[in-house]
C-alpha cells in the first residue's frame, strides 16, 4: 500500500505528540517549597526569662509603742515627703483596769509613800533646825576668835559642824523629791482609763515619713490597737525600679553582671531595657509545671529606660526578659528552619535555577530563629526553608510564594 505524503505527515505528527505527553506524564512535578535569602546583619543569642517588678529600697512603717492607731491619715498611693508627711498616728494604750487585789495593793502603797513623805519632811525640818543652830556656834565661835578668846581649831570644829549640817538639809530635800516622785508614781497605778475621754492629739505619737516616694500599701485604714513592732503601711519610690528573674543555673553561669536585657510584655507599647547587676550565690530545688525538679536561682535587673518609657509600671508588675548572652553587629545568618543533619554534620538546601542542591555548612552561636554562618555559604544565596523528605539533591522545587 502505497502511502500518502499527507498521511505521512499527519502520522509523524500524531507520533511527536505522542512522545511529548509521554516525556511530560513521565517526569516528576516540582517540588513547592519555601524560600529565603541570607544576608548579614546584627544576631543576639539570648536567655529567656520571666521576671516580676519590685522596688530598690522599701520601708516598713511599724508601731514604736504600744496602744491604739488612728485613722490613717494617708492612703495608698499617696505622695509623701521625707521627715515632713505624717503617714501614722499612735495613741499609747490608756491604763488596765484594776482587779480588787490590784486595787488594794495601789492603794497600800500609796499610803506608804505618803507615810514615807512625812518622814522626810520631819528630817527636813530636824535638818533646818541643825543647821540654823550650827551657823549661830559658827557666828560666835568665830567672833571670839577675833577677840583672841577662842582657838582657831575651836572655830574650825565650828565649821565642820555648819557644813554638815548643811549637807544634811540638801540630803532630806532630795529624799522629799524621792518621797514626792514615788506618791506621784504609786497615785498613777489607781487611776483607770476615761471610756468617751476626747482624744488630745498633743499626747500621740506622729510617725512621719521615713522616705520620699508614695504610700504602697497600709495596714489597716480604720482605727485599730496595736502592739509595738505591728507593721502599719509600706513606703517606697517607684521611680527606683528593679526586676528579680527566676533563672535556671544552668543559664545563669552563662551571665556575668552588665548583661543587657530586653524588658517585654510589660503592657506597654515599647519594649524597655535594663541591666543585670547580680546574680543570687545559692540556687534552690524547685519543681516545674512539668513536674522535674530545677535548680533555680533569682538574678536583678536595674531598669535602665527613663520614667517616661515606663509609665504606669509598678512594684510586683509581670515581665518577660530577653537577656543577652552573646551579640555581634555583623554575622552571615541562617534560619534553624532551613537546616537538617547529614551525617553528623548540618546541611541545607540551596536553590539556583530553580534546582534544589545539597550543601554542607559550618554554624556558630544560634538563637531561637537563625544560625551563624561560619562557612559553606555567602549573602545573597537562596536556601530551602522546612524541606520535606521529597526533596532531594538536583530536584525541580518552585517558590510556594508563586503558586497563589
Amino acid at each position: 500500500m502505497t502511502w500518502k505524503p499527507r498521511t505521512i505527515g499527519l502520522v509523524g505528527v500524531g507520533a511527536a505528540m505522542m512522545l511529548g505527553l509521554g516525556y511530560v506524564a513521565f517526569q516528576d512535578d516540582p517540588v513547592p517549597v519555601d524560600l529565603y535569602v541570607l544576608t548579614r546583619g546584627p544576631l543576639d543569642v539570648t536567655i529567656n526569662a520571666d521576671g516580676v517588678t519590685r522596688i530598690k529600697d522599701l520601708y516598713d512603717v511599724a508601731s514604736p509603742i504600744t496602744g491604739t492607731a488612728l485613722r490613717s491619715p494617708v492612703d495608698v498611693g499617696d505622695p509623701v515627703v521625707v521627715g515632713e508627711t505624717v503617714v501614722a498616728v499612735v495613741q499609747p494604750a490608756a491604763p488596765d483596769l484594776l482587779d480588787s487585789r490590784s486595787m488594794l495593793q495601789a492603794q497600800a502603797a500609796v499610803h506608804e509613800a505618803e507615810a514615807a513623805l512625812n518622814v522626810a519632811r520631819t528630817d527636813l525640818a530636824r535638818a533646818i533646825e541643825v543647821r540654823a543652830l550650827a551657823r549661830s556656834q559658827y557666828d560666835r565661835t568665830q567672833t571670839l576668835v577675833e577677840r583672841n578668846v577662842s582657838s582657831l581649831s575651836q572655830l574650825e570644829d565650828a565649821l565642820q559642824r555648819r557644813t554638815i549640817a548643811e549637807t544634811a538639809v540638801q540630803a532630806a530635800e532630795a529624799r522629799i523629791n524621792m518621797a514626792q516622785s514615788t506618791l506621784a508614781r504609786v497615785e498613777a497605778m489607781l487611776q483607770n482609763p476615761e471610756s468617751g475621754a476626747a482624744i488630745d492629739m498633743d499626747c500621740c505619737l506622729q510617725i512621719t515619713a521615713p522616705a520620699n516616694g508614695v504610700v504602697l500599701n497600709v495596714a489597716s485604714i480604720s482605727e485599730h490597737p496595736v502592739h509595738t513592732g505591728d507593721p502599719l503601711l509600706r513606703v517606697g519610690d517607684p521611680a527606683e525600679l528593679e526586676i528579680v528573674a527566676d533563672l535556671l543555673s544552668s543559664d545563669a553561669v552563662r551571665l556575668k553582671p552588665g548583661a543587657q536585657a530586653v524588658v517585654e510584655r510589660w503592657g506597654g507599647p515599647v519594649a524597655l531595657s535594663a541591666t543585670l547587676t547580680k546574680i543570687a550565690p545559692a540556687a534552690e530545688t524547685k519543681v516545674s509545671a512539668l513536674g522535674i525538679d530545677e535548680q533555680r536561682l533569682d538574678a536583678v535587673f536595674d531598669m535602665t529606660s527613663p520614667m517616661t518609657e515606663r509609665a504606669g509600671l509598678g512594684d510586683g508588675f509581670a515581665v518577660f526578659l530577653r537577656i543577652i548572652e552573646w551579640r555581634t553587629e555583623d554575622a552571615l545568618q541562617v534560619p534553624l528552619s532551613a537546616l537538617f543533619k547529614r551525617n553528623g554534620d548540618w546541611a541545607v538546601f540551596t536553590t539556583e535555577d530553580n534546582i534544589a542542591t545539597e550543601q554542607i555548612i559550618r554554624i556558630g552561636r544560634q538563637n531561637a530563629q537563625f544560625a551563624e554562618v561560619l562557612d559553606g555559604l555567602e549573602a545573597g544565596t537562596t536556601v530551602v526553608t522546612h524541606p520535606n523528605d521529597a526533596l532531594v539533591s538536583g530536584r525541580d522545587i518552585v517558590a510556594r510564594s508563586s503558586l497563589q
